[in-house]
């Protein structure tokens, strides 16, 4: 696979704050783990098109494309401005393609809490059918006009609006096999209907039923961005429900400035 990120570039980090370009577009905003000094000169920050502050909301120097795109590789992603200071995607989980697309298979992968599909299209575009799900319909009607702009509008994706828990349970009954799983549960969220998610509660079961419809053959993806789920707890858990053979690490940027960002951990388990 060639650059996965070749239209993006983290740019330099500090006092709390990431600087980084998404296609033309420098943004500026939080980063909780950025505890030293950027290295950047000031000026460079000051030259960010849009800066997100969380009791101020998004500021733009100038009016925002529409649409926003930008390029990951092969693909084509629309990004938006929300309201918690994300853009639609995280680029830290681009360095888990690769081990990804070692492991395509056509024996199909389920991509749950999927958010807006950037990891969904990147199997897809290797040919893997994909179950992609996700509790939002938002985010999955999101996800499938990436697709639509990657040119895989027609590519093997289900898409499902679903909770996770729920679906994974339903799909458990049924006796269904996937040759993969790809996780990235947030720290708290809506599921179906009234059901509120919590990782602390609910991530363990999941991924004790995962382990019941993942072919032994295959393997399991586990991202958080929950500062209490580093690579160690992480990969006990995946091990725990699953078995042994984990590995762990954590989702790192590293800047053209020198500084490295860590934004979450890892935890990837496959069979033989």
């Amino acid at each position: 696979m060639s650059d996965p990120l070749s239209d993006y570039e983290f740019l330099d980090a500090g006092d709390g704050r990431r600087l980084e370009r998404f296609g033309g577009v420098i943004v500026d905003r939080p980063a909780p783990g950025a505890i030293d000094r950027p290295r950047l000169d000031g000026r460079r920050w000051r030259r960010a098109h849009a800066m997100f502050d969380r009791a101020t909301g998004w500021q733009w120097s100038a009016p925002p494309p529409d649409p926003w795109l930008y390029r990951v590789d092969d693909l084509v992603l629309e990004l938006r401005p929300a309201d918690g200071g994300q853009v639609g995607v995280f680029p830290e989980h681009a360095a888990m393609w690769p081990w990804l697309a070692d492991r395509s298979t056509d024996g199909g992968v389920l991509d749950l809490f999927a958010y807006t599909g950037a990891t969904t299209l990147a199997l897809a575009a290797s040919g893997t059918p994909v179950t992609h799900v996700d509790a939002a319909r938002t985010a999955v009607v999101w996800a499938r006009s990436n697709a639509e702009r990657s040119g895989l509008g027609g590519s093997p994706v289900r898409w499902i609006v679903d909770d996770a828990a729920a679906f994974v349970g339903r799909e458990r009954r049924r006796g269904k096999r996937y040759a993969g799983i790809v996780l990235d549960p947030p720290t708290y969220g809506h599921g179906g209907g009234t059901r509120r998610w919590s990782v602390d509660r609910d991530l363990e079961p999941l991924l004790e039923s995962c382990a019941a419809i993942v072919a032994r053959s295959g393997f399991v993806l586990l991202t958080s961005h929950t500062p209490e789920y580093g690579p160690a707890r992480l990969e006990r858990m995946l091990e725990t429900a699953i078995g042994p053979g984990a590995a762990s690490g954590y989702l790192e940027l590293h800047a053209r400035s020198g500084v490295r960002l860590r934004l979450g951990a890892y935890a990837r388990w496959a069979g033989t």
